[in-house]
C-alpha cells in the first residue's frame, strides 16, 4: 500500500508591497510540496488571515504599514504559537532587525531570495529549524548601535520609542520597563528632540525614516 503524500506547508505573506506578493507566487508555485494560501498587506490582516487561515509558515515583511514586526510576532506567538514566523525583508542592514528576532522569529531572508533557497528556508522553518539568510548572519548585531549612535539615541530612549510605535501608552511603557511613568515620559521628550518631532506622530515617522522602526 503506497503512503499518502505529506500535506503541502502552507504559507501566509504578510507585506503591503503587492509586487513581493507576486514574487513568492511565481517563486512558490512550482514547488509541490508548498502551497501559498494567502495574502495580507498589513499587521492587522495578517493576524486575522493568520487566525482564519491557519498557515504553518509566515513570511513577514520587517516593515508594516500599521503595526511594528515586533508586536506582530509577539500577538502571533500569543495566539498562535505553532505558526513559524520568517521575517523578510529587503534591508540586511535594518537596525530594528536584532528586536525583531529576539522576538523568537523562525530566522530572516533577504527578499531577493532564490526559488531554491526559498523552498527549502520554508521546509526547514516547518521542521523547527532555525533558517538565517548568511548575508545577515552575525551583521546585524551592531547595526542597531550604529543607528542610535547616528540619530544620537541611547538604547533606553530606542526602547522607549519602539514601544510607543507599537501604541503603548506611557503607564504600559512604564510597567514593561520597570520605569516611573515620568521617566518614561522625559526619555521620550528627549527622543523627540533628538529626532526633531515634535509629536509621537512624527517622532515614530522621522524614527521609520532612520530605519530605525
Amino acid at each position: 500500500m503506497i503512503a499518502p503524500a505529506p500535506a503541502a506547508v502552507r504559507v501566509l505573506v504578510v507585506d503591503d508591497h503587492p509586487v513581493v506578493t507576486h514574487g513568492v507566487t511565481l517563486l512558490l508555485k512550482p514547488v509541490r510540496d508548498i502551497e501559498l494560501v494567502g495574502s495580507a498587506r498589513n499587521g492587522r490582516e495578517g493576524l486575522e488571515s493568520a487566525e482564519q487561515l491557519r498557515p504553518d509558515v509566515i513570511l513577514l515583511d520587517l516593515r508594516l504599514p500599521d503595526l511594528l514586526a515586533t508586536e506582530v510576532i509577539r500577538r502571533l506567538r500569543s495566539a498562535r504559537p505553532e505558526i513559524r514566523v520568517l521575517l523578510f525583508t529587503a534591508y540586511a542592514d535594518h537596525a530594528a532587525l536584532p528586536a525583531a528576532l529576539e522576538e523568537g522569529v523562525a530566522g530572516c531572508l533577504l527578499k531577493d531570495v532564490s526559488t531554491t533557497d526559498l523552498a527549502s528556508a520554508i521546509r526547514r522553518a516547518h521542521a523547527g529549524l532555525t533558517v538565517m539568510d548568511h548575508r545577515i548572519e552575525g551583521s546585524s548585531g551592531g547595526q542597531l548601535q550604529e543607528a542610535l549612535h547616528r540619530a544620537g539615541l541611547t538604547r533606553r530612549e530606542y526602547e522607549v520609542l519602539r514601544l510607543v510605535a507599537a501604541g503603548q501608552t506611557n503607564p504600559e511603557i512604564a510597567e514593561d520597563l520597570g520605569l516611573t511613568r515620568n521617566t518614561v515620559k522625559t526619555y521620550l521628550q528627549s527622543t523627540m528632540s533628538k529626532l526633531g518631532a515634535r509629536n509621537r506622530v512624527e517622532a515614530i515617522a522621522k524614527a521609520s525614516e532612520a530605519h530605525l522602526l
